[in-house]
């Protein structure tokens, strides 16, 4: 037994002179190249100064040891591209080490430069480059610039106009100081950044009166894709960012905001569509709203000016505003379509509130109004509303609410509609009488939310909402049209859409 200890002692001695078992994949090899992900990373369409999102590359080592590799830019676009390689930033990264069966994760980001005066999307290419154990290797970057006019935290010029030659990007919200006019022109588009939005003092004008005189013949149609269409959403560009909610503020006017118009208008994927904020009901602000689609709104905890209180998102949120739309469609509200909270003074004339939220359930009627003051309940306001000629629909059974609408002042007509509603639907004093309105009947749109991701709220030749209604569809300014600028008959169908056979 003596004797092994000493040998044990020889033979560990021994053993620290031979080669040590390193892993195979981990043995760097002298041949073999990489497998690239993709060929090419692409960034759609970005506003120039701006960093962009951050892109992923994946780059594979199908071989069974390691492999060291040098990766660089070609360096055509200057300094556009950035690479981020394990931590590191820069336009190089030497000896990369990957092991056998492993993978590299490359980051890319960019800012493009201002290329002066170009009011077209512009196109800007590079390339990462991989050479491994001799073998070269490349990845195609390609982005598309957008020169842009960029509003940071601004208070605008009295008077401002803005144009549709290049987009307009909101950081940090903008205001339109009282006594001053924010004039939008056909066609201008206008990006907001998360968390920003448009406040008005003074007045903003939408496509307003002669800036965009829309044609009266009976094929001039204005379709959901015309450039004359003045667009609000926000910066997020990528195909994933086309329909959620929330991604910026809203248009918000304070009292004394009056004179606001919004035509021929898309507001889409915000916290609140416009906003008319009295809560104290001192000074009515005021917005007309013709033929335009408030579409994907929802937010959670808002706060408004240096109010303590918060609030949910809504298409139309109203604090003792006053609201006149004709031609609107409102769509995927995830709390409201309408709030009104405060009273105020409500007229909507062939809407279509078509409230679908797919993506939860939804249990707030989609229009709702309230007489109570915002800041103190126990006082009630004045309170006219008024739904002529328009489809409340949606994916809840009550999908209106009118909260004391038995107080001496508060105002409720709704005539030649259809309504779905379960509280109200023998309630006269609400829905009318029977032959009034249209009451838990479908309307039959040809495609919901529900049903598809490119819904069409027009409607099938068998809606009810395309019947002769015994009442009679008033008032009826000549010519009258649709929120597509086609011609009503002489006999409309009720919504926002007129139905063509």
């Amino acid at each position: 037994m003596r004797y092994l200890f000493p040998l044990f002692l020889i033979l560990s001695c021994l053993l620290t002179f031979l080669p040590g078992c390193e892993p195979k994949e981990d043995m760097v090899q002298t041949s073999g190249s990489l497998e690239m992900g993709a060929d090419t990373v692409l960034f759609d369409t970005v506003f120039t100064t701006v960093r962009t999102v951050t892109k992923r590359l994946w780059v594979y080592n199908r071989n069974s040891g390691a492999v060291k590799t040098n990766v660089s830019l070609t360096g055509t676009a200057g300094n556009t591209f950035d690479l981020i390689i394990n931590g590191d930033t820069g336009p190089t990264a030497n000896d990369v080490t990957i092991r056998g069966k492993d993978s590299l994760l490359v980051l890319v980001r960019a800012i493009l430069g201002d290329n002066g005066t170009s009011t077209k999307p512009f196109l800007i290419t590079d390339e990462v480059h991989f050479r491994t154990n001799g073998n070269d290797q490349n990845v195609k970057l390609v982005a598309y610039g957008q020169n842009a006019y960029f509003h940071d935290g601004e208070i605008l010029p009295c008077n401002s106009v803005w144009r549709n030659d290049k987009p307009h990007v909101i950081y940090n919200s903008v205001q339109v100081n009282a006594g001053c006019v924010l004039r939008i022109l056909p066609g201008t588009r206008v990006y907001l950044h998360a968390g920003s939005g448009i406040l008005v003092k003074g007045r903003i004008l939408v496509n307003a009166g002669s800036d965009f005189p829309v044609g009266s013949g009976p094929t001039d149609t204005i379709k959901a894709t015309n450039r004359n269409i003045v667009r609000f959403l926000g910066d997020r560009r990528e195909p994933f960012y086309d329909n959620i909610p929330g991604q910026w503020l809203g248009i918000q006017m304070d009292e004394g905001s009056t004179g606001n118009i919004i035509r021929y208008a898309e507001i889409k994927n915000a916290s609140f569509g416009v906003l008319l904020y009295n809560p104290e009901n001192r000074s009515q602000p005021d917005v007309t709203l013709d033929n335009t689609v408030i579409q994907n709104i929802s937010g959670n905890n808002l706060s408004f000016a240096s109010g303590g209180n918060t609030f949910t998102g809504a298409g139309i949120f109203s604090f003792s505003g006053k609201v006149t739309a004709t031609n609107c469609l409102l769509t995927n509200c995830g709390e409201y379509a309408v709030l009104g909270l405060g009273g105020g003074t409500y007229d909507f004339n062939f809407c279509t509130f078509a409230n679908y939220t797919p993506s939860f359930r939804r249990e707030t009627s989609s229009i709702t109004f309230t007489n109570e003051k915002a800041t103190d309940a126990r006082v009630l306001l004045p309170t006219s509303v008024t739904i002529r000629n328009s489809i409340v629909w949606g994916s809840f059974e009550d999908e209106l609410f009118v909260k004391n609408y038995t107080d001496p002042n508060y105002t409720v007509s709704i005539r030649n509609s259809l309504v779905r509603t379960k509280e109200y639907a023998t309630t006269p004093a609400v829905v009318g009488n029977a032959g009034v309105n249209i009451i838990n009947t479908d309307p039959l749109f040809k495609r919901t939310s529900l049903s598809g991701s490119q819904p069409d709220y027009s409607l099938q030749a068998t809606s009810p909402a395309g019947a002769i209604r015994s009442a009679p569809a008033t008032p009826l300014p000549s010519p009258f049209r649709d929120l597509l600028n086609l011609p009503r008959s002489s006999q409309p169908t009720i919504g926002a859409y007129e139905f063509n056979p």
